[in-house]
């Protein structure tokens, strides 16, 4: 096997996503055009995006640290609109858009155009997630968007396998795709709950961290494959696992967490910079098999598909927001009122992604009978130019438009506030926590060292609060940045005599390196004590 093509892929999709960072340009989207243009570089490897590697190796772990960094109680709150986008969407998307394929394409089958609208029906998890956090959403549209983009994903796959079963001609009928649609979700989620519970239980009980981190790289790949088994959502399951997995963190153990943090960041980033560049990277495979359609006339089907597309989600978003809250008195009650702005923002941000591509190449290529799958060179064509059109227009314009409407932004005083007063409240639990322990003489310590407890206690208790004062009128610090970089001086000292022990051979690399990750835990607990 040559592991040049997939080295190059993971490094140079690497190298411009950090480069992304210094520009304006979101990084999916420099990604993007990247990937266009080294698509036509002579001797680029094909890179053609294999659905049976897509869905089972990259779309779990992608799904399980976005849903992992999500919030459960949020998307709780949010679970009515998010339910409405994340099924009922893409329900509406598949109808209106496969309608009209098959009114805009000559000869196109309706089972087969239906297959399209499954296709691009749902926005993308990794599309929506990275775009959102570069632009900085109001938290309650993000929470849904989020939610859409985690859920979705099962919605469209069984609205595509009961779509593609009758294109191939394997008669399939409303109530079966019903009765698979609850098979999917219900078993997906059914999958999720049996699991999670056990493998929290590992998690909590595996003493070795390198262990712990191990599971969790596994974690998002047994979800999926248990699920896929009992032909459920492997997607459902992920997410359910994820999400109560990452609401109960906490009680794993430190190391673990500080472990588990970067490398499922460092996971995270390769994942996404890779996958975007694979969109890029699929032109020429997409144009090299477009066969009898060209020029105009390919051109014209690809504008008019992105246009259904972008007008489905408006014509969806704007109802399933206001009228919920015009027939009930409950919902006005008991939910925010979205806005006009807000239904705005979510209508726009509807980004396709890897999905859209990895399901259409997995499209077959004849039907039952041994016939060629209708129009399937125009349907892989038309998916990818959505994919790319959603993301090049809507990923440009979502920042501007953002801005242009004029969200009232995070208000740091009042997060730094909140923050201080929970922090206090928590000291003063640990405080009296102290005092009872050191009131027990199996717990006696010298004076000294019961007075540092104290003051790293204080230490954490004022930290907050002095966010809020004024900076140092020579440097420009505030008081937080100067402790940290004090911090950082005196560890870096501490490191550099370290190092020269070494190299004068008093103390061996063994014991270098236990002294350097004690430094290093001293220095990562300084940063983050000073917020």
């Amino acid at each position: 096997m040559d592991v040049m093509p997939l080295l190059l892929l993971v490094a140079g999709s690497a190298a411009f996503a950090a480069a992304a960072r210094r520009t304006p340009v979101p990084a999916p989207l420099l990604l993007v055009a990247v990937g266009l243009v080294v698509s036509y570089i002579p001797g680029i490897p094909d890179y053609t995006l294999d659905p049976e590697v897509v869905l089972p190796l990259l779309l779990p772990p992608l799904l399980y640290t976005s849903a992992s960094d999500s919030s459960y109680l949020d998307l709780r709150a949010q679970l009515r609109p998010v339910a409405l986008l994340s099924v009922g969407y893409v329900l509406f998307a598949t109808f209106v858009v496969g309608w009209a394929v098959y009114l805009i394409v000559p000869g196109m089958p309706l089972p087969a155009a239906l297959v399209l609208g499954a296709v691009v029906a749902p926005p993308d998890a990794v599309a929506a997630t990275a775009v959102a956090r570069r632009v900085g959403l109001p938290s309650r549209i993000t929470t849904i968007l989020q939610g859409e983009s985690l859920l979705n994903d099962a919605t469209a796959i069984t609205a595509y396998k009961v779509a593609l079963a009758a294109a191939v001609g394997e008669g399939a009928t409303w109530a079966g795709g019903i009765e698979e649609f609850l098979l999917a979700a219900v078993g997906g989620v059914g999958v999720g709950l049996i699991l999670m519970a056990p493998l929290h239980w590992l998690r909590t009980h595996l003493k070795e961290p390198l262990l712990q981190n191990t599971l969790s790289l596994l974690i998002p790949f047994v979800a999926y494959g248990v699920a896929e088994q009992f032909h459920a959502s492997g997607v459902l399951a992920v997410v359910v696992v994820a999400l109560y997995l990452g609401h109960r963190a906490w009680e794993v153990d430190f190391a673990t967490r500080l472990q588990e943090e970067a490398v499922w960041k460092m996971v995270a980033f390769i994942l996404e910079s890779a996958v975007f560049a694979l969109i890029g990277l699929q032109l020429p495979i997409v144009l090299k098999g477009l066969g009898q359609y060209q020029g105009v006339q390919a051109a014209w089907y690809a504008v008019a598909v992105f246009l259904v597309v972008v007008a489905a989600r408006f014509a969806w978003v704007y109802p399933a927001a206001f009228l919920p809250r015009i027939l009930s008195s409950r919902i006005r009650d008991r939910e925010a009122n979205p806005t006009w702005k807000g239904a705005m923002v979510t209508s726009w941000a509807g980004m396709r992604g890897v999905v859209s591509l990895a399901i259409a190449f997995s499209i077959p290529v004849t039907v039952h009978g041994g016939g060629a799958f209708p129009h399937r060179n125009l349907i892989l064509f038309l998916t990818f130019t959505t994919v790319i059109g959603t993301l090049v227009v809507q990923g440009l314009t979502l920042p501007p438009l953002i801005h242009r409407l004029d969200f009232p932004g995070r208000d740091p005083q009042t997060e730094t506030l909140a923050e201080a007063n929970a922090q206090a409240q928590a000291s003063r639990s640990a405080e009296a926590r102290l005092d009872e322990l050191l009131s027990d003489d199996r717990n006696d310590l010298p004076p000294p060292l019961a007075d540092r407890l104290r003051s790293v206690l204080e230490r954490r208790r004022n930290a907050v609060w002095e966010r809020l004062g004024q900076t140092n009128p020579v440097t420009g610090e505030s008081v937080d940045d100067t402790y940290r970089r004090l911090s950082r001086e005196m560890i870096s000292a501490e490191r550099t005599v370290f190092v020269r022990l070494r190299d004068h051979r008093y103390i061996d690399d063994e014991m270098l390196r236990t002294l350097l990750r004690r430094l290093d835990l001293e220095e990562a607990a300084a940063y983050r004590e000073a917020g």
